[in-house]
């Protein structure tokens, strides 16, 4: 009997081992913009006053993004066969809404790398310039298919920052709040700029919600790449690791922002050169001067990681959309040539975007955001009605608290559109 139960852990952790990457690969896209950027400028403006922001919209989106492993595990196909499952109108909605982001979206990641990149390097050229640089050395490794080797490589790269993040955030605390602002002259949030940035903020915490649907399909790949088929538990322990993670991690670049710029006089930058020098100064005065190279290190491979999940994510996802909008029209050749087709296209407008915004970082950053935020709320409610749906199995439909959850998370996302809506109708 005792043996029989060890064999039975010893399985279990084993199904748990093999299972484990597309949680970890959604936390390595998700502790990017969100954290490096938002995060990190939400405490250095208003101290410690959206703390609340940051852990309400990791708790409300949860059960939205857990939806996108739960739906995959429990039948065998991708949310965006789901949306279509469900109509027309739902497989619609979530393509003009991708579409109409997803620009956006990869130009906002691949400035934030490329003002890294320029940092690193010290080579002086234009965000254009090195954002280019950086999605075609991000195309032919997608070409090579190298992304596999390289995501060996990230996971330390990120286990190395959030070990570094917790350690500068607690030399802050040590050293107390060097900057402290009478609360009287904290910045109010419940005004135009602030609640801009408040939607901004929430937008990409911890990740947009779309991103359920790359999960589904990073999901079915793990099981061709393992040939296993993991239980709902052992892929939801996955989720649970990177999603958990990522949620911490958000917190700990708010508290430094908020110990160490908070109060000083000093404002994040509108430019991403700048904005890269004043982000790794936040490590190396809680550190000190020596942890510089490790810091700058890890951030720009960090946010490369994003920006080669995202350029990877939005041909992946356009391919499904077109396979299951035009059914039977595609061949293995056929599907591998439209990848890389769109792999260049989508990257090539995105540069497009790019050009045309210039070198306004903070505000090309805070578009993608809001327009992720404003599109949550819908694509929250396709998703919960999916995993409700009557094709989903019923030992996967979620748990009464989840969907309660569920449901606080679409007045939360629903209320706080509205209000942006309000606030810009009224004052904007």
């Amino acid at each position: 009997m005792h043996s029989s139960e060890e064999a039975e852990k010893s399985h279990s952790w084993d199904g748990i081992k093999q299972s484990l990457g597309p949680g970890l690969l959604m936390a390595a896209a998700a502790i990017g913009v969100s954290h490096l950027v938002q995060s990190t400028r939400a405490g250095a403006t208003f101290g410690f006053a959206m703390v609340w922001a940051v852990v309400l919209a990791n708790i409300f989106k949860y059960p939205f993004l857990e939806y996108g492993p739960r739906y995959a595990i429990a039948t065998g196909e991708s949310m965006i066969e789901g949306y279509k499952r469900l109509g027309k109108w739902a497989i619609g909605i979530f393509i003009v809404f991708t579409i109409g982001t997803m620009f956006a979206v990869q130009a906002a990641v691949t400035v934030v790398t490329a003002s890294l990149a320029a940092e690193l390097t010290g080579i002086a050229l234009s965000p254009l310039a090195w954002s280019a640089i950086i999605l075609a050395i991000c195309i032919l490794l997608l070409l090579s298919g190298q992304y596999s080797a390289l995501d060996g490589a990230i996971k330390l790269i990120m286990v190395v920052l959030a070990v570094s993040t917790v350690i500068a955030v607690g030399a802050a605390l040590l050293q107390g709040e060097q900057h402290a602002m009478p609360a009287n002259l904290t910045p109010s949030i419940w005004n135009v700029a602030g609640v801009s940035f408040l939607i901004a903020l929430m937008g990409w915490m911890p990740i947009p919600i779309d991103a359920a649907a790359w999960h589904s399909l990073w999901s079915l790949e793990r099981v061709k790449q393992t040939k296993y088929q993991p239980k709902l538990r052992e892929s939801l322990i996955d989720f649970n690791i990177g999603y958990i993670g990522a949620a911490v991690l958000a917190l700990g670049f708010l508290f430094l922002g908020a110990l160490v710029m908070f109060g000083s006089g000093e404002e994040y930058a509108s430019s991403g050169t700048v904005f890269s020098s004043q982000l790794i100064s936040l490590y190396t005065s809680s550190l000190g001067q020596w942890a510089y190279p490790v810091i700058i290190i890890c951030a720009f491979t960090t946010m490369f990681s994003t920006t080669l999940t995202v350029t990877d994510a939005y041909p992946r996802v356009s391919r499904r959309m077109l396979e299951v909008m035009i059914p039977n029209s595609f061949s293995t050749k056929d599907d591998i040539l439209l990848y890389r087709s769109l792999l260049i296209v989508i990257s090539l407008l995105s540069l497009g975007v790019l050009y045309f915004m210039g070198d306004r970082f903070t505000l090309m950053v805070d578009l993608a955001t809001t327009l992720s935020f404003l599109t949550a709320p819908v694509l929250a409610y396709i998703n919960y009605k999916l995993v409700t749906a009557d094709h989903m199995p019923e030992h996967c439909v979620p748990k009464p608290w989840l969907r309660w959850l569920s449901r606080g998370g679409l007045v939360f996302l629903t209320g706080f559109a509205l209000l942006y809506i309000y606030w810009q109708l009224q004052y904007g």
